[in-house]
């Protein structure tokens, strides 16, 4: 049975909208999106809530994430922070005031705190040392399948035979446990790993294993990300570890940074001697969101920011349909002049 506070949460993700236009009126939606500044209701465009849930039940309505700071939450979040509530309590009364429901009954006074966040630096640390590396294994393959068949730089991946996979309540009562899978290690400037992200992977079909959500990272990601190639005064960055990858097949001498998702895109620590950051764009207003917290970050440091954009809305599926050098094409008018000898 679901806890008092989480039926409260899922009511109000039912009406995701009505809750934005009351407590982050200072936003508007955009498309599936309600766009604000911030949690707190500040006017901008950094801070996201999905509006509604995907058929595929992979993404929630009523979710949300600061592009900027890279936190996230629901809407019970949003209403605390909106209010400025200083106790939960507080907070659970006043959502139940707008979904005009009962009072909180006696037994619903002491809601059980939340649970932690799983997945600690620590654990992330453990998991990379218990990892191989790529070659002759699956996770090899898996990419090879996907048309990303050159690796070099790419020493922060490896793979692991036996990976722990955390059922959510999306998955089936009898989903396996443990999964072969893709590690990726997520490391400061420094080279110090801070985290890993893990893509599950499926033997029998070499492709992502038949879970709800085959694709999650543990540990400090803020900041944080996969990296390939050294830093540099020119450099990319995306979303996800495919869509770098998939660039490197036709630049691998240009460095380049996975941050494995919008919010820790938009809040990517910039490298010393950074001058100029390609952006790997994803075509929704997330990635709009993103690119557009990156331009206002780097602006004040001198640092252009420049869009790349796959014709098919992902350089992944650019790469296995179009090929090397329909892509080579596409980007090369989109690469400054100076930067076009890194393509192949």
């Amino acid at each position: 049975m679901s806890s008092p506070a989480a039926e409260v949460a899922r009511r109000l993700a039912d009406d995701a909208e009505a809750v934005c236009r009351r407590y982050l009126s200072h936003g508007r939606r955009e498309g599936h999106y309600w766009m604000v500044g911030d949690v707190r209701n500040s006017p901008g465009r950094s801070l996201y809530v999905r509006l509604s849930g995907t058929a595929d039940g992979l993404r929630s309505a009523g979710k949300w994430t600061d592009a900027a700071s890279g936190d996230h939450g629901d809407l019970l979040d949003v209403i605390a922070a909106s209010c400025g509530h200083t106790s939960f309590r507080d907070t659970l009364d006043e959502a139940r005031r707008f979904l005009s429901l009962p009072a909180v009954m006696p037994g619903d006074r002491n809601p059980a705190p939340r649970k932690a966040p799983r997945g600690t630096p620590e654990a992330a640390r453990r998991l990379w040392a218990g990892s191989k590396p790529l070659s002759g294994t699956l996770a090899r393959a898996y990419l090879s399948a996907r048309a990303i068949g050159d690796l070099r730089d790419a020493e922060w991946l490896r793979f692991h035979p036996h990976c722990f996979y955390h059922p959510s309540e999306d998955d089936a009562p009898d989903v396996r446990r443990a999964w072969p899978a893709l590690i990726a290690a997520i490391t400061d400037e420094a080279g110090n790993v801070t985290g890993v992200h893990r893509t599950w992977l499926d033997s029998a079909a070499c492709d992502k294993a038949p879970v709800a959500y085959p694709r999650r990272a543990m540990g400090q990601l803020l900041g944080h990300g996969v990296r390939f190639g050294t830093s540099a005064a020119v450099m990319a960055a995306g979303e996800g570890i495919e869509t770098i990858l998939s660039l490197r097949q036709i630049t691998p001498a240009l460095p380049m940074i996975a941050a494995l998702s919008a919010a820790h895109l938009g809040a990517l620590t910039f490298p010393r001697g950074l001058q100029r950051l390609y952006v790997a764009r994803d075509d929704d207003p997330a990635g709009a969101a993103a690119f557009g917290t990156l331009c206002d970050r780097a602006r004040p440091l001198g640092i252009e920011v420049i869009a790349l954009e796959a014709d098919r809305g992902d350089f992944n599926a650019d790469l296995m349909t179009l090929g090397r050098q329909r892509m080579i094409g596409s980007l090369r008018s989109q690469l400054r002049t100076a930067d076009r000898s890194l393509l192949l």
